[in-house]
């Protein structure tokens, strides 16, 4: 009961927008390297990465998990660019 995870747009969007982190995260500055940068980009790449590895589970309930667990890492990276975007408010305060 293998799905194939490019046929769904969720997947589609998912991957888009983790290359958009990843390239949006490369000027993050090198003190953030092992801190927000680094959280970010991997709570994006768990998105796409968790679709895909529920639409290869063979039950039909473990692919809702996997898509649940990638909406909760939806949700986590859309807090840290909320953060990042503050952040960078803070830094160019007077």
């Amino acid at each position: 009961m293998a799905r194939d995870p490019n046929k769904l747009k969720v997947f589609e969007l998912a991957d888009q927008l983790m290359i958009n982190v990843y390239r949006a995260t490369q000027r993050f500055p090198v003190a953030e390297r092992f801190g927000i940068q680094s959280q970010l980009r991997r709570a994006a790449l768990s998105i796409p990465t968790n679709v895909v590895e529920g639409c290869a589970r063979q039950t039909s309930r473990e692919y809702p998990r996997f898509l649940s667990i990638a909406l909760g890492s939806a949700s986590e990276t859309r807090y840290l660019l909320d953060v990042s975007q503050r952040w960078a408010c803070w830094k160019t305060a007077p």
